[in-house]
């Protein structure tokens, strides 16, 4: 295997361990200095500990559900699209990792929210 399918493997098993609400299978998958950065609320976790804390608390309406859109790797890096549910809020979010030695040791994730379309541009787009 070659450095983009290794990394690219490291994530999606991340995101199958987080789409089974098995957060401390997540956190084995996470370097020993762990750093995720959320740039839209100012956050950032440090450590495996801390994530899977945060994951496990989460006041969460149901259990997770990680649909994985598309992951893109080129070396270390890989990014995400994921469609998140927990049946009561839908969500997505875009995140960039970077694996070394095997785990993932950081990850910047945004969580966009939705908007409505401007109706100015109605007439060149469609909506999906």
């Amino acid at each position: 295997m070659n450095a983009d399918s290794d990394a690219k493997q490291v994530v999606a098993r991340f995101w199958a361990a987080m789409h089974a609400n098995d957060f401390e299978a997540a956190g084995r998958l996470l370097h020993d200095d762990y750093q995720l950065d959320w740039p839209q609320s100012g956050e950032r976790i440090r450590g495996r500990a801390d994530f899977v804390a945060v994951n496990a608390h989460y006041p969460a309406a149901g259990r997770w559900q990680i649909m994985l859109d598309r992951i893109v790797a080129e070396g270390d890096q890989v990014a995400t699209q994921v469609t998140v549910t927990d049946g009561a809020v839908l969500a997505r979010a875009v995140t960039f990792s970077t694996v070394q030695d095997g785990l993932i040791r950081r990850q910047t994730e945004y969580w966009p929210d939705p908007f409505p379309p401007a109706a100015w541009r109605a007439e060149w787009v469609e909506k999906t």
